[in-house]
């Protein structure tokens, strides 16, 4: 499954507080126009480097896959910041 939507939440101390929803899946129509040419990119990536172009193929695609449910908090003198993919 791929990932949806991500939450950003700043909490400061002294400020205003915030929560923004940032829809995923609207970064697909991009990618999707975009394809042929990340994966020339790639294929020349790999070629250089001599990984195999199927591999990283679905290595990259089992990253994107498994960011649903990734959850990155950051506390630094009273200031939090939270990011969640749904």
């Amino acid at each position: 499954m791929t990932p949806n939507v991500a939450i950003v939440h700043v909490n400061y101390p002294h400020g205003p507080n915030f929560r923004l929803w940032l829809p995923l899946f609207l970064l697909w129509v991009p990618a999707i126009v975009l394809a042929p040419f990340i994966l020339l990119g790639l294929l020349i990536a790999c070629v250089i480097s001599g990984v195999p172009f199927w591999r990283s193929v679905g290595a990259g695609w089992a990253l994107v896959c498994s960011l649903p449910g990734t959850d990155v908090r950051v506390a630094t003198e009273g200031n939090r910041v939270l990011v969640r993919i749904l």
